[in-house]
């Protein structure tokens, strides 16, 4: 018997994709739009109408029912809130990652999908079956691999998850949408801050936090070399966007009592990077494959790369210590530190990065 499959459709060419390779494969699945964007919101822009109209072009073309979730209240509420609470203090908060975890697998799951078999997204990952347990995988494509934006989910979401992207690489994602002529196929994908759009993140922070002046020092003299609008506007490691000339110039540390943001060249490297972090509240998708509170070899990312970091896991209780093998540039606290196994083939979790 055929499963009834929900699609998440967010109006560009990865989910267009999910649905004509569903459809091949003889499933009639249901497609929902999840609508979060404000309507009086003067930071955004239209690309959630636009986002809409190609999401309906791709159910008419498949001849499948499509309805839109309204979960508008419930991101303000648990995403942006989060987000603008972390920068305030700031931290380099996700907010990628906790819409997935509270919205995309979290309201929606509970409103919608729980009447479903499973639900299947555009997302650049896999499904592993492995001990008698479901694993979030890790996707064929390590540029567009985005399980460290999955890496907060649990075990019953990922239970019902399909990601039929996760074994193809996003050229042949496109020419598959192309071959099928998809209203989707040339479109460029977004780049905005989940479903917020094509907004500029300083726009979306400013909107909250607005500005304020303040000093731009490098580290090793304490010289004044510039000014900036807001410490939360800069995040550690950060080398574009601070207008100084003679770089490049990193963001070291930055003191949010006196609204000061403190950079470096990179001359004494022991400022700017680091071995070692601990992180909060560490989270397992489906189980800790260790079962010790000792040490074992991971694999690793602190922020969206290609490449995963090797290193050395420690765990007491919930906070986990990890000591890489290789120097680490620009380590955020408030960013998501993700772990794997060796082979970096199984997401095994997450957690809030601080500084030891």
């Amino acid at each position: 018997m055929k499963q009834n499959i929900a699609v998440l459709l967010s109006g560009g060419v990865d989910s267009s994709v999910v649905v004509h390779l569903l459809c091949e494969q003889g499933y009639r699945p249901s497609l929902f739009y999840i609508r979060i964007g404000m309507d009086h919101a003067d930071y955004m822009d239209c690309s959630a109408e636009e986002d809409w109209e190609m999401s309906s072009a791709i159910a008419r073309k498949y001849g499948l029912p499509l309805e839109m979730v309204d979960l508008q209240k419930e991101y303000w509420e648990q995403v942006a809130a989060y987000a603008i609470d972390k920068i305030r203090r700031g931290l380099t908060p996700n907010p990628d990652v906790m819409c997935n975890k509270y919205i995309k697998f979290g309201c929606f799951e509970q409103q919608v999908g729980k009447d479903f078999d499973q639900t299947a997204t555009g997302h650049y990952a896999s499904i592993v079956h492995e001990g008698g347990k479901i694993w979030l995988g890790t996707a064929v494509d390590p540029v567009k691999d985005q399980t460290d934006f999955l890496a907060q989910i649990d075990y019953l979401q990922v239970s019902k998850l399909m990601f039929p992207l996760g074994g193809l690489m996003k050229q042949e994602v496109r020419d598959i949408a192309l071959r099928a002529a998809l209203p989707t196929a040339r479109r460029r994908d977004s780049q905005g801050i989940c479903f917020l759009g094509k907004i500029d993140y300083n726009d979306f922070v400013r909107r909250f936090l607005g500005e304020r002046d303040g000093d731009i020092v490098e580290l090793e003299t304490g010289k004044r070399i510039g000014t900036h609008h807001g410490y939360w506007f800069h995040t550690i490691g950060q080398r574009k966007g601070l207008g100084l000339s003679g770089g490049p110039w990193f963001v070291i540390r930055k003191d949010i009592d006196t609204n000061t943001v403190f950079v470096s060249h990179g001359y004494d490297t022991q400022l700017q990077y680091g071995r070692e972090f601990g992180m909060h509240h560490f989270h397992f998708i489906t189980d800790d494959p260790w079962h010790t509170n000792g040490t074992v070899d991971v694999t690793f990312k602190i922020r969206h790369t290609p490449e995963f970091s090797k290193g050395r896991l420690t765990r007491e209780g919930d906070t986990v210590h990890i000591v890489s093998e290789k120097e680490l540039q620009g380590i955020a606290p408030g960013q998501f530190g993700v772990v794997y196994d060796r082979d970096s083939r199984i997401c095994i979790g997450s957690g809030e990065i601080f500084l030891l």
